[in-house]
């Protein structure tokens, strides 16, 4: 293959991963609490003849957008939000895990937990038990927990010194991997409200739509590189014979 063609094909190795994560993005266009992910892109450049280059492109990482979704008044006790910088800390099966998605319920021992079950940690690393028959459910704006029966405990809060290394996982939640949880100063949940997605479908559907069609010239341009080379193996081929 000569190098029209693999500028053609690393051109289209990128836009069919950008694709799919625009697609991505627009699947969890109503997820609480989900951030929108982007490809960062970097022009790598080869030398050829003398004086003369040859431009790839290359998708060096994704990077995710931090800005908080917008908040939606729910009315639900046990829905909460967080109103700048942090994560909720849960525990699952695989050890403690970070959330933004805040649409916590009880489980049939009275722990709060995430949708799929997890339990909402407190700020000593124990899950937060609501006694049974006991009234509503406040949370503080520092993140106190009380009922009838009084202070149940504080939500653990913590925040990252890099959250774009944060790995994602499925259901909303973020892996540390080797950093370490950060206690946060500035404190502000949000009771009965929910944080959306923060992705904006228009602007999604108008990258994706820009992706199709560069993915397109870039199949256009591979074929006529393969014609040509066709025409030129056939020229070659009746001035031999």
């Amino acid at each position: 293959m000569e190098n029209p063609g693999y500028i053609a094909l690393s051109r289209q190795m990128v836009l069919r991963r950008q694709m799919d994560l625009l697609a991505n993005n627009l699947a969890n266009l109503t997820t609480p609490g989900y951030r929108g992910e982007s490809m960062l892109f970097v022009e790598h450049l080869k030398p050829t003849q003398p004086r003369e280059k040859v431009a790839f492109v290359q998708d060096l990482a994704t990077v995710r957008d931090l800005r908080a979704g917008p908040m939606s008044h729910t009315g639900n006790p046990l829905d909460l939000a967080i109103k700048g910088d942090g994560y909720f800390a849960v525990e699952t099966p695989e050890g403690e895990r970070y959330t933004r998605a805040g649409g916590f319920t009880l489980d049939p021992d009275g722990q709060i937990v995430t949708a799929k079950g997890f339990p909402l940690l407190n700020e000593g690393g124990a899950p937060i038990t609501v006694p049974p028959d006991s009234g509503a459910v406040t949370v503080a704006r520092d993140g106190t927990v009380s009922s009838d029966r009084g202070e149940l405990g504080r939500v653990r809060l913590v925040g990252f010194g890099n959250e774009q290394a944060l790995a994602k996982l499925a259901g909303g939640l973020y892996d540390a991997k080797d950093q370490e949880p950060l206690p946060l100063e500035q404190r502000d949940i949000q009771q009965g409200k929910l944080e959306g997605s923060n992705v904006a479908g228009i602007v999604e559907m108008t990258k994706l739509i820009g992706a199709v069609r560069s993915y397109q010239a870039a199949a256009n341009m591979a074929n006529q590189e393969h014609q040509r080379q066709r025409r030129a193996i056939d020229a070659l081929a009746g001035v031999r014979g």
